[in-house]
């Protein structure tokens, strides 16, 4: 790869290999229809044909691998992962072997008073008063920073990618080394001994990967006409809905038996997914890409347009706030099965039920978000829903404090997934209603897309200082649906718009 500012020299008695053109003449023939790039070194649009099948099969089997990943790592095995190393800093010689569920138990025991603790009993309560705060904190702190990292790497990322020249193309590069770097540091991952080594090698396998997802989502963009994007764009979003759900899954129903071994799998795919995608989805060369001169100041100064214009920004806070108040509410649902229901479920109990909660309000938030999509541009109106939506999910928030139960849990995730499903379809329209300026639509969108990361890594820092300070999950609910109501709130101001 590199970054001049004129393309190489080419010789026509020796041009570089076109790893599309070649296939269509040689495999394909007159079943493909390929339109040639209008610039050179760009990619060709591949109009229909067994190459954009092929395309789009590989598209959605790297999506599906990299959201697994995220499925089983980050809402299986990162927080297992973390509990087990904080488990071994506080709970060490006589008390090495204290099963957490029967101590979790008597605790809520002692806090019904229908029973008193002995005094070494008393000693390990306040030691599990201790853990509970510390896998809490520790768990927020790792899962930021991962985030923090993909918000300053996925912009640079995508201009690098716009300026790449190699003879596989612009974005290939990026998706086969983000994905095998991403693999190789999962399967370090495994053998962290400690909190501070997990944490690091976490950050850059999270920016890893992510410097792959960028590239990946706007091979559409440069492959697929007009006319058949739309359909791009939904199989990709089924393979992040299909990997997510499918990554917890397998993570959760194999925990007990694989344990920590499960980070070689999810590597295993993701290396397997991106090799593949560049070995069959091929792209024709870049090498002859005209890059011009780069001026990074611009390119970070026009970040800041869109949070100039008064809607837009209203909007921005208002996806801030709900995004920061959901992302409080799930951060630690894996720590809430084992010490804030009744009863109390030990840890392969909570790993094999947690990916359940998710599973339970998918099927009710598709519904809603067509219904609230379509009902929405019929009746021209964006700022209602967005509220509506707002307040069910802050009322879903009361469930669990008044319900601390497995049930509870199970209705917060239905009645949140209703409002979820409200909420995305239409937060996305009015953000495109409120752009200050169309033609730099995808600068500004993205901009957008910060405002959910930046909510997103600010959740887990609330949850664990919740926990930590008050010693239960009491807090965290709370904290979740003020900071929801709040973004109902921030939807008010806007002007001009219905």
């Amino acid at each position: 790869m590199s970054d001049t500012l004129a393309p190489e020299p080419t010789s026509a008695s020796s041009p570089d290999p076109d790893p599309v053109s070649e296939a269509a003449g040689r495999k394909a023939g007159k079943r493909d229809v390929i339109l040639d790039p209008a610039e050179p070194g760009t990619s060709p649009i591949l109009v229909k044909g067994p190459l954009s099948r092929r395309y789009l099969t590989w598209y959605t089997i790297l999506t599906i691998a990299i959201s697994a990943v995220w499925g089983a790592v980050l809402g299986i095995m990162l927080p297992n992962h973390v509990q087990l190393l904080e488990f071994g800093q506080w709970f060490t010689g006589a008390n090495a072997g204290v099963d957490l569920q029967k101590l979790t138990l008597l605790q809520q025991a002692v806090d019904a008073g229908t029973t008193t603790a002995t005094g070494a009993q008393a000693h390990q309560l306040d030691l599990l008063t201790g853990f509970n705060a510390a896998r809490a904190q520790s768990l927020a702190i790792i899962t930021s920073i991962g985030v923090v990292l993909t918000m300053l790497v996925q912009p640079v990322v995508g201009v690098l990618a716009d300026r790449t020249r190699s003879r596989w193309g612009r974005r290939a590069p990026w998706i086969l080394f983000g994905s095998l770097i991403g693999s190789l540091l999962l399967v370090l991952m495994r053998f962290a001994p400690t909190l501070a080594v997990l944490a690091i090698v976490y950050m850059v396998a999270q920016a890893a990967i992510n410097a792959a997802v960028g590239p990946l989502a706007t091979t559409v963009a440069d492959r697929m006409p007009v006319n058949r994007r739309g359909t791009a764009s939904a199989l990709g979003g089924f393979g992040n809905f299909f990997g997510g759900l499918l990554g917890g899954l397998a993570a959760g129903s194999l925990f007990a038996v694989l344990g920590l071994d499960i980070y070689f799998i999810v590597a295993a795919f993701v290396a397997f997914a991106g090799v593949m995608f560049v070995l069959f989805a091929r792209d024709r060369s870049s090498k002859n890409l005209l890059v011009p001169k780069m001026n990074w100041k611009s390119f970070f100064i026009g970040f800041t347009i869109a949070l100039r214009s008064r809607n837009f920004r209203w909007v921005w806070v208002a996806r801030i706030l709900l995004s920061f108040g959901y992302t409080v509410s799930t951060a630690l649902s894996l720590y809430m099965l084992q010490s804030y229901i009744r009863p109390a479920l030990s840890q392969v109990q909570a790993t094999q039920l947690a990916p359940l909660l998710t599973l339970v309000g998918v099927p009710i938030t598709i519904i809603a978000l067509f219904i609230a999509g379509k009902l929405s541009d019929k009746l021209g109106k964006r700022r209602i829903f967005v509220i509506v939506a707002s307040v069910l999910m802050a009322l879903s928030m009361l469930i669990p404090i008044v319900s601390p139960t497995i049930l509870g849990l199970f209705l917060q995730a239905i009645v949140g997934g209703i409002a979820f499903g409200i909420y995305l379809p239409v937060d996305q329209a009015l953000f495109i209603d409120v752009l200050p300026d169309e033609k730099a639509a995808g600068r500004d969108l993205g901009v957008a897309g910060l405002g959910s990361n930046l909510g997103q890594a600010l959740g887990p820092i609330l949850a664990g200082a919740v926990v930590a300070t008050t010693g239960g999950y009491v807090g965290v609910w709370i904290a979740a649906c003020v900071l929801v109501i709040l973004a109902a709130v921030a939807i008010f101001p806007l002007k001009g718009i219905k």
